[in-house]
């Protein structure tokens, strides 16, 4: 395989995909802003751990720079493109929506556009579980309508689009469009549930639990979905492909944190308390992964047991885990 370009190399996705080139000896040129939506200390520890391979590039910048992104790709020949830099977090595109317009849509045009110019033959793009909004039939397909609840999501249907007019030609490269369902594992974002129950649970602080605890989550172990990108990097077909990564065995919020408190017998006394469901929120993700087994011949996936329990060891070895807070 030629030298690859990862956007969003120092995040939490892109971090560990861009460890499972790198193991396999393939070329990884990384492409990351580094921004202040959560800490950059946990950003740039990531990006210090791919620094220690000598097939790793990096170059700090946005997408949204064209002239940029348009300098790294005549200096390299990228056949294929991991495009995982997005402006994350549900929540946060209700406070500011620019920040998704920019970072999700902007910059993803522009690198559509270099992409198609320079000749890239495969764009292995990551969507999210979240275009789908709230279904009633599980599990859901990857045809099923879109119905978007947030912003972000809007966004990640408005990037698949784009890909879709400006950089898939038919029967001459190819597009893929994966959607992770809610993504768990080392080296996670503050803002996500594993992080953020834990930090409490040690400052026997109250977790706060939305809608009762009756959200339903497919969670996923992010070694899961890096394996699955890298399989389908070798995908040869010219065309356009959709496809779900998740385990497809969904979870009520409040008993992935009962596994959570299980990992060391933490107090659970008077550290949960229940609120009502949040704007933007979905009911459940319960995601087909028929279409991605067919695909990759991936059987088994991580289940939560064993997954909390390596994302667990790693969080009580992490030297800097104000970094998390």
């Amino acid at each position: 395989m030629n030298k690859v370009l990862v956007t969003g190399c120092s995040g939490f996705i892109g971090f560990h995909l861009c460890l499972d080139l790198l193991k396999k000896n393939i070329k990884v040129f990384g492409i990351d802003s580094i921004n202040s939506y959560y800490s950059t200390k946990l950003k740039l520890d990531r990006l210090k751990i791919l620094k220690q391979h000598k097939n790793f590039k990096f170059s700090k910048g946005n997408i949204i720079n064209l002239k940029f992104v348009e300098n790294i790709f005549k200096k390299n020949n990228f056949k294929i493109v991991f495009h995982l830099a997005s402006q994350p977090g549900v929540m946060y595109s209700y406070i500011n929506p620019k920040a998704y317009t920019d970072n999700n849509i902007k910059a993803t045009e522009n690198l559509a556009k270099l992409s198609n110019k320079y000749y890239v033959e495969k764009f292995i793009f990551t969507s999210s579980s979240s275009v789908y909004g709230d279904k009633k039939n599980f599990p859901i397909q990857e045809n099923t309508l879109l119905k978007p609840k947030n912003y972000y999501a809007k966004t990640k249907i408005k990037c698949e689009k784009i890909l879709t007019k400006i950089f898939y030609k038919k029967n001459k490269n190819t597009l893929i469009i994966t959607r992770p369902f809610t993504v768990y594992g080392s080296y996670g974002r503050p803002d996500m549930l594993f992080i953020q129950a834990v930090n409490k649970l040690k400052k026997n602080q109250t977790i706060p639990i939305y809608n009762n605890g009756e959200y339903e989550r497919d969670f996923t172990y992010v070694k899961d979905v890096t394996k699955v990108l890298v399989i389908l990097s070798k995908y040869k077909k010219k065309n356009k492909i959709t496809v779900n990564i998740c385990g497809a065995k969904p979870i009520k919020i409040i008993n992935f944190i009962k596994k959570i408190i299980n990992l060391e017998n933490f107090n659970l006394l008077n550290l949960i308390k229940f609120y009502p469901k949040r704007k933007g929120e979905m009911l459940k993700t319960f995601g087909s992964n028929t279409f991605l087994k067919k695909l990759t011949k991936v059987r088994k996936f991580t289940g939560y047991d064993k997954g909390l329990r390596e994302t667990f060891s790693w969080y009580k070895n992490y030297k800097h885990k104000k970094y998390l807070y």
